[in-house]
């Protein structure tokens, strides 16, 4: 069992698909309860993957999946009900409103009828989402269909939610008011797991760090712990920046690459 400091513990985590790919090469990693957590890599690196195996979506070949203190969590129905999740290709019914189809979710949670009705005004308001019901989610723009994503996995207000790449393709104003709703989830105590290629968001945003490559965990560590821990791994000296830190781990020298007209 996971130490109960843990609400996530992957151990030993292997996938591969058709044709000899490893998308994950013995991955092994944890998230504190209560944090935060920003994973990080390159594309192809692993994150999205992980994210559906925590899902449920995708089974690992190999390794133990530990979550909210169960193996094997997504056998037992109740905890899904405890978790919320948003993965790289979300799914809503794009002919209701924002509105019809947050109070849906809430109905399929089990929140009763007044719940069902009051968390999607909030939602909406907080995320800065539409009200009105003629408004249907088809004719949003992508950043806004992000946000309903989001609002639909926290309708429940899970203790543990798991997003892959939230602030893609989304605007700063929509970014911020995405942190925003994360930030109040966490200050009732949730857990929340995110990926992210933004990572001055993820420095300035997240209380964890865990750096992933080719299919394994590089590091993991809180984030004011980034630039001792990058002194220890590495003879360059300290990373000024998370982005500093992850150009010299995963992108060999580091160096920039300058292109030359001739």
């Amino acid at each position: 069992m996971a130490q109960d400091s843990n609400i996530i513990a992957l151990t030993g985590i292997v996938k591969s698909y058709e044709g000899g790919h490893r998308a994950l090469d013995h991955l092994t990693l944890s998230v504190p309860r209560g944090s935060i957590c920003g994973v990080v890599g390159l594309n192809g690196a692993g994150k999205s993957t992980t994210m559906r195996i925590l899902a449920g979506l995708e089974e690992a070949d190999s390794g133990d999946v530990e979550m909210l203190g169960a193996h094997a969590p997504f056998r037992d129905p109740g905890l899904k009900r405890r978790v919320g999740f948003v993965l790289d290709e979300p799914f809503y019914f794009d002919w209701l409103s924002a509105r019809e189809y947050l109070e849906w979710m809430g109905n399929m949670h089990g929140l009763g009828e007044d719940v069902s009705a009051r968390r999607p005004t909030e939602l909406l308001e907080v995320l800065d989402l539409p009200s009105d019901d003629a408004k249907l989610i088809r004719a949003f723009s992508t950043g806004m269909k992000k946000k309903v994503s989001i609002a639909a996995a926290m309708i429940h207000a899970p203790e543990l939610l798991i997003l892959d790449e939230p602030l893609e393709a989304v605007d700063a104003v929509a970014a911020r008011s995405i942190k925003d709703a994360l930030l109040s989830l966490s200050a009732k105590g949730a857990t929340i797991v995110l990926t992210s290629h933004v990572l001055d968001s993820v420095e300035r945003f997240c209380t964890h760090l865990c750096v992933i490559h080719r299919g394994r965990a590089l590091l993991e560590c809180r984030m004011e712990q980034l630039r001792e821990t990058a002194a220890g791994m590495m003879d360059t000296g300290t990373a000024e920046t998370l982005e500093d830190l992850f150009v010299k781990l995963v992108a060999g020298d580091g160096k920039p690459r300058r292109l030359t007209y001739v």
